[in-house]
């Protein structure tokens, strides 16, 4: 199923992955710098509840490589830059790669590269970018033994959802997760649905390439569990959660709770006791 060594360092035995994703501060959207202003207080924070991985920028990366042990989460290296998450649209959008991403990811000794593939309303342009840094990234990736998420974003319309925010239609969803698949995903992030009881479908659609499930915007603590409780009943692989933990007032022990509903398969009522904890 995975063609990649470097895969067993994301998921762990039970074939299933908490990724805390704090790359935010890469897209120069101020509000996305909330709870991770310092971020070696961030990343230690998290680093402390045990996540299965981290998703941080060519910036950042160092200080989680440079904590020692063996038991410190994968790092997952995010490879592309881009400037459509804000509440007005530049007149010019792009998405951009780093330069030799696959040569940097094994200089920080990444376990996996993450690149995005937007569909914005009305924007083809960027999907057409998206759709040439993956056929980019794809044969490189492969040579070196590099794992490829492919991170799927419908985002709805700027100016009427404020900037970074789910098109939760599951055929808009469905169709863009396949076209990941099909340009070569190893692993899925994807957005979920409006209605989480159908996300099976959206697994069905990734066939053998397992999904991630993304966070998306901040959701209050009981919407948030109720919603990764489903999403594994759905058959997700595990979730890449960004401000719904590094925003947390208890971020520690948001990872906590989410990470024993990925791997121990806890219900909403377990979560909620074991966030109310700490």
């Amino acid at each position: 199923m995975f063609p990649k060594p470097r895969i067993n360092r994301l998921f762990a035995a039970d074939g299933k992955c908490f990724d805390v994703a704090i790359d935010h501060g890469f897209f120069n959207e101020s509000a996305f710098l909330a709870g991770i202003e310092n971020m070696r207080s961030a990343i230690q924070t998290v680093l402390s509840a045990g996540p299965d991985a981290v998703q941080l920028t060519v910036g950042q990366a160092p200080l989680l490589q440079a904590v020692p042990g063996k038991q410190k989460p994968a790092l997952v290296l995010r490879t592309d830059v881009a400037n459509v998450y804000g509440k007005t649209l530049p007149s010019y959008l792009f998405s951009r790669m780093i330069d030799d991403p696959v040569k940097q990811a094994l200089r920080l000794d990444a376990a996996c590269l993450c690149v995005n593939l937007f569909l914005l309303p009305d924007q083809p342009e960027v999907h057409a970018e998206c759709i040439e840094n993956i056929c980019l990234l794809k044969p490189i990736a492969d040579e070196y033994g590099m794992p490829l998420m492919v991170e799927p974003l419908v985002m709805q319309d700027n100016q009427k959802a404020g900037g970074y925010m789910v098109d939760g239609e599951i055929d808009k969803i469905m169709g863009l997760v396949r076209q990941a698949v099909e340009l070569g995903a190893d692993i899925i992030k994807a957005d979920p649905c409006t209605d989480i009881t159908q996300y099976h479908q959206v697994v069905e659609v990734a066939g053998v390439i397992p999904i991630l499930v993304r966070g998306g915007g901040k959701a209050s603590d009981p919407e948030i569990i109720e919603r990764t409780v489903e999403l594994m009943r759905q058959g997700a692989k595990g979730i890449v959660y960004g401000r719904n933990v590094i925003q947390h007032e208890k971020p520690a022990a948001m990872t906590r709770a989410l990470m024993s509903i990925v791997h121990e398969g806890a219900d909403n009522k377990t979560a909620l006791k074991i966030l109310s904890q700490d």
